[in-house]
């Protein structure tokens, strides 16, 4: 009998030891077969930011979806950017939208449909534009009178500002954030455009791309007769990423794609400084600038008078499709500033152009 019972020991021992490293076998297994790629690219940009004492990195993307209406244009485009980012995206993507009462119960049946069939996870936020505006109110009384074309016009809406007073909107903890118009359309990966950040200059504070129409030549029209200068000029290189401040040339900015340094704005006393009524005046006055494209209009003042605070993207990253001044007075040049030799990773359908993917 106590034979019997030593062999039944023995067996449950056995089995029990038999169960412990298949189990460990398992797991091994399937890590290594399920391991994910996105976990791979992950850890390479937390290694890079290490310099930066950066510890939260989340893919932060941010919207404005506002004055939307059942049958507006607005409504289709947000939805195609929404599932096109999610398409052709590796990594887990939380997207800030500021919206009004009515457009907020529009995006959230389009996210919710979305996230219904959509492969890849993701997370959305909701932001009241009346305590956003609010929140930056007196930027937006500091800068309307320059560069809105008339007071109560489109781009007189704080609307249009709302970048350059995010880092008060953002919540504390978020570090960087990616801000972009609905009229895009992604080629490539939505990380490619967060690796951007690894590039900044040690002062940078925002990243975008030019402006590849000659906007800018005709704003500073009074400037450039009087002043020998390349602002307002085509680049000439056929790379526009230079230690200089100004290489061959500076055609503006476009703020439909913009990469913010939250934490860096946060902290910086020098862009306190230039939000200034006194400053923005003196910057206004200086280039003899007067606007009326919100806040691409001030990120172009930055870049003449303080190149350091912007980082220079890649033409790519915001390739602007739009034409109308090739018929309206700038032929002669035109291609030479809507020129892009770089891989296109977004495509802007500005001024309504239709984008042919």
């Amino acid at each position: 009998m106590n034979r019997i019972k030593l062999l039944i020991v023995i067996n449950l021992i056995t089995v029990a030891i038999v169960f412990f490293f298949y189990d460990t076998f398992k797991i091994k297994h399937q890590n290594k077969k399920f391991s994910s790629i996105n976990e791979s690219i992950n850890a390479l940009y937390l290694k890079n930011f290490a310099e930066e004492n950066v510890t939260r990195i989340d893919y932060n993307v941010w919207l404005i979806y506002t004055k939307v209406g059942v049958d507006s244009p607005l409504k289709f485009k947000f939805q195609n950017l929404i599932e096109n980012i999610l398409n052709v995206s590796t990594v887990f993507i939380k997207f800030h939208v500021i919206v009004d009462s009515n457009s907020r119960k529009i995006a959230l049946a389009q996210f919710t449909n979305v996230s219904s069939h959509s492969k890849n996870p993701f997370k959305w936020y909701f932001y009241d534009i009346n305590e956003v505006s609010n929140i930056m109110l007196d930027i937006v009384e500091v800068l309307t009178p320059h560069f809105s074309s008339k007071p109560g016009t489109y781009y007189s809406d704080a609307l249009f500002y709302i970048s350059l007073g995010l880092y008060r909107v953002a919540p504390a903890d978020q570090d960087i954030a990616v801000m972009l118009d609905c009229d895009l359309y992604f080629k490539d990966d939505i990380l490619l455009l967060f690796k951007e950040f690894d590039w900044f200059k040690s002062d940078a504070l925002f990243g975008l791309a030019p402006e590849l129409t000659p906007v800018y030549r005709h704003v500073l029209h009074k400037y450039r007769l009087s002043t020998n200068t390349t602002f307002g000029s085509y680049y000439n290189s056929t790379s526009i990423i230079s230690h200089l401040p100004h290489p061959n040339g500076f055609q503006g900015y476009n703020s439909g794609v913009v990469l913010l340094n939250l934490r860096r704005i946060r902290e910086s006393k020098v862009y306190s400084k230039v939000l200034s009524k006194s400053v923005v005046d003196y910057l206004v006055q200086k280039y003899m600038f007067k606007g009326h494209l919100g806040d691409q209009d001030f990120y172009t003042l930055l870049g003449y008078e303080y190149p350091n605070l912007i980082q220079t993207l890649e033409c790519g990253f915001n390739r602007q499709l739009c034409t109308w001044w090739k018929y309206h007075g700038y032929s002669d040049v035109f291609d030479k500033y809507f020129k892009c030799k770089h891989p296109i990773i977004v495509l802007h359908g500005n001024c309504n152009t239709k984008i042919l993917s």
